[in-house]
């Protein structure tokens, strides 16, 4: 009775031996006949090299003291904030110069072909400024071991997902395989492990790289408001100089907030130390005053350049893709100075309107997604455990991301009181959702999304702006299917002035011809409504100048005065602003006498 098992378990085994012999003959035969086939039609059959990603060279925090930083895409006034703020961390740093056509001839020679602009620029850029280095006196393998690479990333349906294989492409082929590249990811933070250590991403990091940017943008409004209207050419640069220096002085030897005096050290000895100096760095973000205090004496410097509002400009927005919508160089034709060259003002686009952006997109996907987890787990929608739990879950998320938005909005706006009030709020990203989605959809990612098409609109229905100039790279498909878009919002709002351009390494006098046609309509307009202006209120232009040389309060920058609804030009809405302040100080010597 014992051996009946045993029998059938060895019969069972060499039945499945068989079986197994049969299907390894089966392939031999198939195998054998495939090599026939191949060899009669020529076919050469070779080994699969699958692509793995590059190991990338740490960077440990031991090499901070020997390594040096280098990063860029922004205006100089960010970069310089930038490098302080790491300085202040104490890492050795360096923002590599604005990207210049030579830059964008390297990034041709050694990237792929077919790129978009801004990756030919500042590839090729972080090329030019290693060839630099090594041409003054330092060996490949010094700059490889010395100097570290960081820059953003993303993924999406554009060419931006792939710039770190761009970067690691073209330098390796000028010569600098192995150079380290770190990718700080826009949706899940640095994607080097190995390179946290090197560099450490904490809350101070995030602070200092935020209050860079924010105060960027703020003294970059300021000065593009300034400068078409200064009395003295070339002030406003002057003064911007100096105040940028004192901002980096400031910035960089602010040191981070730390637990301090008789609790602070109660407290490090406690386990809450670590909560506790969290909670106080966030405080010091809020109510601290050291960079408002800085940027105060910035506002009184600011304040100091004499100008004259009576000049008739255009207002020209500046939109498209986030880089060539930032840059100051080649990279966009030097459209901003050449704007104001030809008589403009340029309202530039903040860095903090993209931050902003990014947490409305996802609140709206948390929002969204609100129950896929019970889908996908199979949950009934009977078992309201669960359900509610799921419904907690999503109300945290996005009461986190409300408040992330709320906190921004005010540090922003601090920021913008503390330089005199005159630069511009953060456009409500509920607005802009509202006016662009019937034309393009919110919940499309890539690039700039719906905000090229709702800035348009938004900037021109709400007086704020003469004309819209898109900037965007050639072969962009985002801004592509913008510009369809577009097509159909410029039908509907007739008195609109948009214009697209697309930038590249040449074609300037063409970009720059297109634009000054645009600008021409612009510049018609700006005089018509000054015209309308004086004509309403009743008074010369010469009448308004002299008035306001007897009032110099009025010559200066951070002069407020209140802004006429349909009224978009600087000097017409100062006009009529000058002429009721000339009426009612006739009216008070007439009261007087």
């Amino acid at each position: 009775m014992s051996t009946a098992p045993f029998a059938t378990a060895s019969g069972q085994a060499t039945g499945l031996v068989q079986i197994s012999s049969k299907e390894e003959w089966v392939r031999q035969q198939l195998e054998e006949e495939r090599r026939r086939l191949e060899q009669e039609a020529g076919i050469e059959r070779r080994p699969v090299a699958h692509f793995q990603r590059p190991v990338e060279n740490p960077f440990t925090k031991s090499q901070r003291g020997s390594t040096t930083i280098l990063f860029g895409g922004l205006t100089w006034k960010h970069e310089k904030l930038v490098h302080a703020a790491l300085e202040r961390l104490g890492y050795h740093c360096e923002a590599v110069p604005v990207p210049n056509k030579r830059a964008f001839q390297l990034g041709k020679e050694y990237g792929n072909n077919g790129q978009c602009n801004p990756t030919y620029f500042t590839v090729g850029n972080l090329v030019q400024y290693l060839q630099d280095l090594e041409a003054k006196g330092l060996s490949k393998p010094e700059i490889i071991n010395r100097y570290v690479f960081f820059t953003a990333g993303a993924c999406g349906p554009c060419r931006f997902g792939m710039y770190e294989a761009e970067y690691r492409l073209a330098l390796r082929n000028a010569g600098f395989d192995g150079f380290r590249v770190l990718l700080f990811q826009q949706t899940g933070g640095l994607n080097q492990a190995e390179a946290e250590a090197g560099l450490e991403m904490n809350l101070d990091f995030f602070l200092g790289i935020l209050n860079a940017l924010n105060i960027g943008d703020v003294v970059n409004d300021v000065a593009y408001q300034i400068r078409p209207y200064e009395v003295n050419a070339g002030e406003t640069d002057h003064v911007l100089e100096d105040c940028m220096e004192l901002l980096h002085e400031v910035m960089s030897k602010s040191p981070p907030y730390t637990l301090e005096g008789r609790l602070g050290a109660l407290l490090k000895k406690t386990r809450f130390a670590a909560t506790a100096e969290y909670v106080g760095k966030f405080l010091n973000q809020l109510y601290g005053d050291d960079y408002t205090a800085a940027l105060e004496e910035v506002r009184d410097r600011f304040n100091a350049i004499p100008v004259d509002r009576t000049r008739v400009k255009p207002i020209v927005k500046i939109t498209g893709e986030f880089w060539a919508q930032t840059t100051e160089g080649d990279g966009n034709f030097n459209m901003f100075r050449f704007l104001e060259r030809e008589g403009a003002q340029v309202l530039v686009e903040p860095i903090g309107t993209w931050i902003m952006y990014m947490l409305h997109q996802a609140k709206q996907q948390v929002r969204d997604r609100r129950g896929i987890d019970l889908i996908q787990n199979n949950v009934s929608r009977w078992n309201f455990a669960k359900v509610f739990g799921s419904h907690v879950d999503t109300q945290q998320k996005v009461l986190k991301l409300s408040v992330a938005e709320a906190v921004f909005r005010r540090e922003y706006h601090k920021l913008v009181e503390a330089l005199g009030g005159i630069a511009h709020h953060l456009t409500d990203q509920y607005e802009l959702q509202r006016m662009g989605h019937p034309f393009y959809n919110s919940r499309a990612g890539g690039g700039e999304g719906h905000l090229e098409v709702a800035k348009n609109i938004y900037y021109s229905n709400k007086d704020l702006c003469h004309m819209v100039l898109s900037l965007k790279p050639f072969g962009c498909m985002p801004s592509t299917q913008s510009d369809g878009a577009q097509s159909a919002v410029v039908s509907l709002y007739k008195d609109m002035i948009y214009l697209p351009v697309e930038t590249s390494g040449e074609g300037d006098v063409n970009a720059h011809s297109r634009v000054q046609m645009a600008l021409g309509e612009a510049k018609v307009r700006a005089k018509n409504e000054m015209k309308a202006a004086l004509e309403e209120a009743g008074v010369a232009l010469e009448e308004v100048r002299e008035f306001v040389r007897d009032h110099p309060e009025m010559q200066r920058p951070m002069y407020k005065y209140q802004r006429r609804k349909g009224v978009v030009g600087v000097a017409a809405n100062f006009v009529l602003h000058a002429a009721e302040r000339m009426k009612a100080e006739r009216r008070a010597m007439v009261a007087v006498h």
